[in-house]
């Protein structure tokens, strides 16, 4: 059964018996969770320092990016599913000590094998901590209106710190070197290892077989690397070749054979039943798109900036300050609508907000533009409306969770957020640059034809947005206010206590 540290279990301040020192608990975990999302995008503005820091050659740098996304992707299924079996304290704990370490590795490199290999170890440290700091927000947060505030203010960091990534690596890369982005992870790591024994209370799942599903483990962390890895390798190589076909159809046949065998398996490592939620389901699905649309959209505009406009990497940096700004305003909006209005509702607006932003985005983007008119309006747009998407994206992807598997959830949500990366990076932005190259072929002048590719993979993004927004609109489940919170049943099961409904609460989704 699980197991909870008895003296940290709730108290007089705690509303039901929550425990005192939660909100403590949560910045700790946000602050890693901040700092994994962020080592995403912090890298960009900073990749032609690194390269010619490093001497790489064109195609191996995008492999400091790619190699935290494909382990990062491929491992947090296994992630979540070892933080329920053995504790998410203990293996967010594990995650935030090898994320730490390699993040030493990655600013110490003195080659480009060495940084590679780090950016590697830096996605599996994202696997562990991850999942399990998301799967521990229900054990702290008994209460509803409560948990849905702390997610709120989870999703809408994450949503700020892919923006901040953009503005720290500029900053960082001109006033100081690219290698402090690597080493401004250490302290915070440090800082997490010593409070969170302190602060935050061990959970895991209710049962009594321990076992690890290896056969599922290997079968579905190998299948969504290689699916993953083939997305990766579409940005230098045709749809066709089999350097993509190879991993993709090898990794969905893996995924395949994982299902089977998780329907026969007595103790599966992702329960099918864990499908049997349209709301979840459909969430999750939905996340791809947005993660795909959002990383898309922060790797061109730097390039655009850098090789259109001429911005340094600290410039460019600064460019993103209006979207980090609406993006914490989006977030603060989404935690007071959602209990109003319900999570649907706040989902459904931000995708079609998204949707309008890209094609604003698109509209602005000119050899001549000026800031104000012509980038600012799509940044402050764009940042809005994923500030708003991302604490509904993480309410409706626990939906219904039972303390058996939210850590499972943790990592579904986590898992599709780096495929939804890795798809953008893999197919919108490979878009573009073939778009690029074949006009410049024609004699088309080099500003004009990246403008214009890069302009026409927002468009297409914000058309996967639009379909995003109806598949929301059409499969999102709207549960009653006397229906009993799942949530409160996870943290019940978690902790071995019973979690008191309060008075009025609403479960509106």
């Amino acid at each position: 059964m699980s197991t909870v540290d008895k003296d940290l279990r709730g108290g007089p301040d705690g509303p039901d018996g929550a425990d005192p020192r939660r909100w403590l608990a949560l910045s700790v975990l946000a602050a890693m969770q901040f700092m994994l999302i962020m080592d995403i995008t912090v890298v960009n503005v900073a990749l032609p320092d690194i390269q010619s820091g490093l001497d790489f050659s064109a195609e191996g740098l995008a492999w400091v990016v790619n190699a935290y996304v494909l382990v990062a992707g491929g491992f947090l299924l296994l992630g979540g599913r070892l933080a329920g079996m053995f504790g998410r304290r203990r293996i967010f704990m594990a995650g935030v000590l090898v994320f730490g370490l390699s993040s030493a590795a990655c600013g110490a490199a003195t080659a480009s094998g060495m940084l590679v290999g780090s950016r590697f170890v830096q996605g599996l440290g994202e696997a562990l901590a991850g999942p399990a700091a998301l799967g521990l927000i229900p054990v702290l947060f008994p209460d509803r209106k409560e948990r849905m505030k702390a997610l709120g203010l989870w999703g809408g960091l994450s949503a700020v710190a892919g923006a901040v990534g953009s503005v720290v690596g500029g900053m960082v890369t001109d006033l100081v070197s690219w290698r402090w982005i690597f080493f401004v992870n250490i302290p915070v790591a440090v800082i997490a290892l010593i409070l969170v024994p302190r602060v935050m209370p061990e959970s895991r799942m209710a049962r009594e077989s321990r076992r690890l599903d290896a056969v599922g483990a290997v079968t579905a962390t190998g299948g969504l690397i290689a699916v993953v890895y083939g997305l990766l390798q579409a940005a230098e190589h045709p749809w066709g070749s089999g350097h993509v076909l190879l991993p993709l159809l090898g990794g969905t046949a893996l995924l395949i054979f994982m299902v089977v065998w998780e329907s026969r398996t007595p103790d599966p490592m992702i329960p099918l039943r864990f499908f049997a939620n349209r709301t979840r389901v459909t969430t999750n699905v939905v996340s791809v798109a947005i993660f795909a649309a959002f990383f898309t959209y922060m790797f061109l505009f730097t390039l655009y900036t850098q090789q259109v406009h001429d911005y340094s990497p600290m410039k460019t940096g600064l460019a993103y300050i209006p979207l980090t700004i609406t993006a914490l305003a989006g977030a603060g909006t989404a935690t007071v609508l959602m209990p109003r209005i319900g999570v649907k509702a706040v989902m459904t607006v931000a995708f079609f907000g998204g949707a309008a932003a890209l094609f604003t985005a698109a509209a602005g983007f000119a050899p001549d533009a000026s800031f104000v008119s012509g980038f600012m309006p799509g940044l402050i747009l764009f940042g809005f409306f994923n500030g708003l998407a991302y604490p509904a994206l993480i309410n409706g992807a626990l939906h219904e969770v039972t303390g058996q598997d939210s850590g499972l959830a943790s990592g579904v949500q986590t898992a599709m957020q780096q495929t939804g990366a890795a798809l953008g990076l893999a197919t919108l932005v490979p878009f573009a640059f073939r778009y690029v190259k074949d006009h410049v072929a024609d004699g088309t002048p080099p500003q004009v034809a990246q403008t214009d590719g890069y302009a026409l993979a927002f468009r297409i993004g914000a058309s996967v947005l639009v379909v995003g927004a109806v598949a929301i609109l059409m499969l999102l489940e709207k549960v009653s206010a006397e229906t009993r919170d799942p949530l409160a049943e996870a943290a019940e099961a978690a902790t071995g206590e019973t979690a008191v409904e309060p008075s009025g609460s609403s479960a509106t989704t």
